[in-house]
């Protein structure tokens, strides 16, 4: 897979999730643009309320999509306002922003794996048996009807005892995306960096395309998938809650990550 061909499966994905087309997320020009909410054949299956909405930004333009009642709010909120400024005003509406990682296949290198531990491979059809295990939510779904399946599980264990996972969950036809949980007691040894990097390899061999968010507040998980060989592509809000009161309402981050 190039670099060029993993884009074009991203944005097409996006466009999907936006309503909108792949020349909008592209576009080379700061600009914004509104599209009604719709669940389109083969979005990513993050649940979504009534008064959901998203902005995204992969460069230039900013893609914000939302309910017809909603938009003429939306859109007044963010008017004359530059890409900072519109997403810090949305600030309010949602828990928080997400920030999203590509493969750099131009560098990706495998990595060694720290020493002192065993690692195991864990496909789709036996992961079932890893749900009795707890602590590694971001990495597993524990749910065998989850609408977004966990497909590929590679582990580290210590004395017998599984420490650190790095899992991909299918979110739609070609994307699968990455988390990862390492126990307090075995973190700062390089295991996240190397759980992941391994599972992206493997992803990538299986031709898919693997994806991985964090909480831009979150440095340290950052920090995890630079070492494992990702690079930012694109910033989106998590999942939001917008009236035209401008109530504040409770969000869930609609993501995995460490």
């Amino acid at each position: 897979m190039t670099s060029n061909e993993m884009f074009n499966i991203v944005q097409s994905q996006l466009a999907l999730d936006l309503n909108c087309t792949v020349n909008d997320i592209n576009s080379t020009k700061d600009s914004f643009v509104f599209t009604v909410l719709c669940d389109n054949p083969g979005r990513r299956p993050f649940p979504r309320t009534e008064s959901y909405f998203e902005m995204l930004s992969m460069g230039k333009s900013i893609i914000v999509t939302a309910p017809p009642d909603n938009l003429d709010s939306l859109k007044a909120l963010v008017a004359d306002k530059d890409r900072d400024e519109a997403f810090s005003a949305c600030m309010p509406f949602v828990q928080g922003f997400g920030l999203y990682y590509l493969p750099d296949l131009a560098s990706i290198k495998p990595l060694v794996a720290p020493i002192g531990f065993e690692y195991e491979v864990v496909e789709q059809k036996d992961i079932h048996a890893l749900y009795k295990f707890a602590g590694f939510q971001n990495a597993i779904q524990y749910d065998t009807n989850h609408p977004r399946p966990d497909a590929l599980v590679r582990l580290a264990k210590k004395d017998g005892h599984i420490v650190g996972m790095a899992g991909a969950s299918i979110d739609c036809a070609k994307m699968w995306q990455v988390g990862m949980d390492v126990l307090p007691k075995h973190r700062n040894h390089g295991l996240a960096a190397y759980l992941i990097n391994w599972l992206t390899l493997e992803i990538l061999n299986r031709s898919y395309v693997p994806y991985y968010c964090t909480a831009l507040s979150n440095i340290a998980s950052q920090r995890v998938a630079h070492r494992a060989g990702y690079a930012p592509a694109w910033v989106s809000t998590y999942e939001g809650k917008f009236t035209k009161k401008g109530d504040v309402c409770g969000v869930v981050l609609p993501s995995k990550g460490l």
